[in-house]
């Protein structure tokens, strides 16, 4: 089976009809992350195949659970997970990912320039010195520290009524039990990624007062 081919079998098993340009694109992604790999140790997986399961499908899980939205930010997203999957996938979302570490950060300017993504901006920053003044929509993060301070960096993101969406594991009951006043979680998604044999949640949150 061709990259393309399991990419668009995996995206259709998450619901989502995936183009055969976003598929390609999706791929091209893939062997530039496995290319820097070699050098920047962006991710521990080192199997093309593993990178389309546990990173590329387990990005595109969240897709369906977005909503009508414009505008989603990404933080600590690393080689870019699930910020340019996300982009790849929806052209007309626009996508801000915020990275602290340098060298993860270029690879995603990298990304934007040789994938063409007009609607991907890389932002090398950490999450509590940068501002946007439009706000989000949606806040994304893929094992980016506990929720607690999760939503303690990413609430100032959001637009008002907007929505943190934490991708995890196991189901995390001590860090949903820690959550600190004004911060509730409005559903707990239980995620099933093609080819990935474990478990994976999306937890669903809002903040009082957020942007």
């Amino acid at each position: 089976m061709t990259d393309r081919a399991a990419i668009k079998r995996g995206a259709a098993a998450l619901g989502i009809d995936l183009p055969d340009a976003a598929a390609d694109r999706l791929a091209a992604y893939a062997r530039l992350l496995l290319k820097w790999n070699r050098t920047y140790n962006l991710t521990a997986i080192r199997d093309p195949r593993l990178v389309i399961s546990h990173h590329l499908l387990d990005a595109l899980s969240v897709l369906p659970h977005l909503g009508a939205i414009e505008r989603l930010a990404d933080v600590g997203s690393g080689g870019g997970l699930p910020g340019i999957p996300l982009a790849i996938a929806s052209p007309l979302l626009q996508v801000v990912s915020i990275e602290a570490v340098g060298k993860k950060a270029s690879f995603q300017c990298q990304a934007r320039i040789e994938l063409g993504l007009d609607n991907f901006r890389p932002v090398h920053s950490r999450i509590e010195q940068w501002h946007d003044d439009r706000g989000f929509d949606v806040v994304v993060s893929r094992a980016f520290s506990d929720l607690a301070e999760l939503a303690r960096v990413a609430a100032p993101l959001l637009v008002p009524g907007g929505r943190l969406l934490a991708m995890k594991g196991t189901r995390p009951q001590q860090e949903l039990a820690g959550l600190p006043d004004g911060v509730a979680v409005s559903e707990v998604i239980e995620l099933q990624v093609p080819g990935v044999d474990a478990e994976r949640h999306l937890i669903v949150m809002t903040c009082e007062g957020a942007a």
